[in-house]
């Protein structure tokens, strides 16, 4: 069953191929290693997601975006300047491979730098993270590890949760620069405004 963690104990269950809820700047998120491909599809399976809905990546740095294999185009490195860390997910094109490990249905992911320490902290030590919202697909997020593991209690994918306090941010506004010209496909906490004044 599924239990509160220390960041330690989330650690190294995440390093073992686990699913751990993480608190995020936005809202409580399930987390995976993209390392670790089985457990990125174990996500799919504890939200019962669609596989054609990608879960986005969350990073500590560009850097492990381009570890991936990713090309890191500077349209993206401009939004990147201006609204990361922060809640602006960014979709470009990524290798066959990853995309498919992600879900959806073009060589494309969606990638940010979360503005919360803690959980760069474990990006930094681990690599980048598989995550999506702690949720049932389509059904409201949670707001804190108790909600989570309430919600997932008879659920054995899910590892455990950190307790990060309650998280309700803004949602994170998703610009695809995948396609020309570039649109944005939920606007959260970046308006379109702001991020045509970067692109245009």
């Amino acid at each position: 069953m599924a239990r509160l963690m220390k960041v330690e104990a989330a650690i190294a269950a995440l390093d073992a191929g686990g699913i751990v809820a993480v608190p995020t700047d936005t809202v409580y998120g399930l987390a995976a290693e993209v390392s670790q491909p089985s457990a990125v599809a174990r996500l799919f399976t504890l939200k019962h997601r669609p596989e054609f809905v990608p879960i986005p990546v969350l990073v500590d740095s560009i850097d492990q975006i381009e570890f991936l294999g990713v090309e890191w185009p500077d349209e993206a490195q401009g939004l990147a300047d201006a609204f990361w860390p922060g809640a602006l997910t960014i979709i470009i094109t990524v290798p066959h491979n990853l995309s498919v490990m992600l879900g959806g249905e073009g060589d494309t992911a969606g990638f940010r730098i979360p503005d919360d320490d803690m959980l760069r902290r474990m990006m930094a030590v681990l690599g980048p993270f598989a995550v999506t919202s702690a949720n049932e697909y389509g059904e409201m997020p949670c707001h804190s590890a108790y909600e989570v593991l309430e919600r997932f209690a008879s659920r054995d994918e899910l590892n455990g949760a950190i307790d990060g306090g309650e998280r309700s941010g803004d949602v994170s506004s998703v610009v695809d620069l995948s396609v020309t010209p570039w649109r944005v496909l939920r606007e959260g906490a970046v308006s379109s405004a702001e991020l045509a004044r970067v692109l245009d």
